[in-house]
């Protein structure tokens, strides 16, 4: 096996473990652009999981700053760095995605290193404008190339949608390691503090608080589906993951359940199904 192929081969198990509703959604794709659409999500999945990996911020800051250079020296023609790297040159070499998105995930990804709350709604869109958004819409571009610029519009709200609703169903985790991702100003407006989202307690205030954030997710999920025609058909499978955010929120306010402490999630055939009806249906 060649060293492109294992660096191919390395990204694919990576999404395939990690990240499943991408994953899904990327088998969709063309099957020469799916390679570098499944290193994109890979190059993510490095990012994410960085916070996991360090005993302290500082040495986050470092990994993601390795990841930054590195990033520069592949827009130069180096691909030896990194197996995902590797995977994702020719997605780089041809200029499907520019330098912008990837530095931004990159400088985005550093707020996941601390436990600072997230100060108000507009931070919150903002944070996954950079990191979900920029995500499908640098997933368009792999796809189809500048094309995907009629599909911006489309990006930034399905990717608010599908994000929201990802950090909705990590509050267990992120709760775990002390993070609170529910805006201040949100909290506040129900009389709460960060602190009662870190003592894990499901009272009235928090179920309404929660219900506003499902609600602004069921909201900008709309939005982005007014527009759909904007996405050209080669361009779906970078929008598909939208398509399971109905089916997650429903789960995530599903009777006397507890968001804080059970994570949601959606049984694998139902998962598969809801990917393959939209594909057909060519929506998210």
């Amino acid at each position: 096996m060649s060293s492109g192929e294992e660096a191919a081969r390395y990204c694919f198990d990576l999404v395939r473990e990690v990240d499943k509703d991408r994953f899904l959604a990327a088998l969709f794709a063309d099957d020469e652009k799916r390679p570098s659409l499944l290193a994109l999500y890979a190059f993510d999945i490095e990012l994410r999981r960085i916070r996991d990996l360090v005993s302290e911020p500082m040495l986050g800051e470092i990994r993601l700053q390795w990841w930054a250079d590195a990033l520069d020296r592949s827009f130069n023609g180096a691909t030896g760095d990194h197996p995902v790297l590797e995977a994702l040159a020719p997605a780089l070499s041809s200029g499907a995605i520019g330098r912008t998105g990837p530095a931004n995930l990159i400088e985005a990804r550093r707020f996941d290193l601390y436990d600072d709350p997230m100060p108000s709604q507009n931070d919150l869109e903002g944070y996954l404008g950079d990191t979900s958004s920029a995500l499908m819409q640098m997933a368009a571009l792999t796809l189809i190339g500048k094309d995907a610029d009629s599909c911006a519009e489309v990006s930034g709200l399905a990717g608010v949608a599908f994000g929201l609703t990802s950090l909705l169903r990590a509050m267990p985790l992120l709760r775990s390691r002390g993070q609170c991702f529910l805006p201040q100003d949100l909290l506040a407006s129900h009389g709460m503090t960060v602190a009662h989202v870190l003592s894990g307690r499901w009272d009235g205030p928090m179920q309404a608080a929660v219900s506003d954030l499902v609600s602004l997710a069921r909201r900008r999920l709309d939005e982005a589906r007014s527009h759909v025609r904007k996405v050209p058909e080669a361009a779906l499978p970078a929008f598909l993951p939208a398509a399971l955010v109905p089916e997650y929120l429903r789960q995530l306010t599903r009777g006397s359940r507890n968001p804080l402490k059970i994570t949601s999630d959606i049984g694998p055939v139902r998962r598969q199904w809801q990917l393959w009806r939209s594909a057909r249906r060519k929506t998210f």
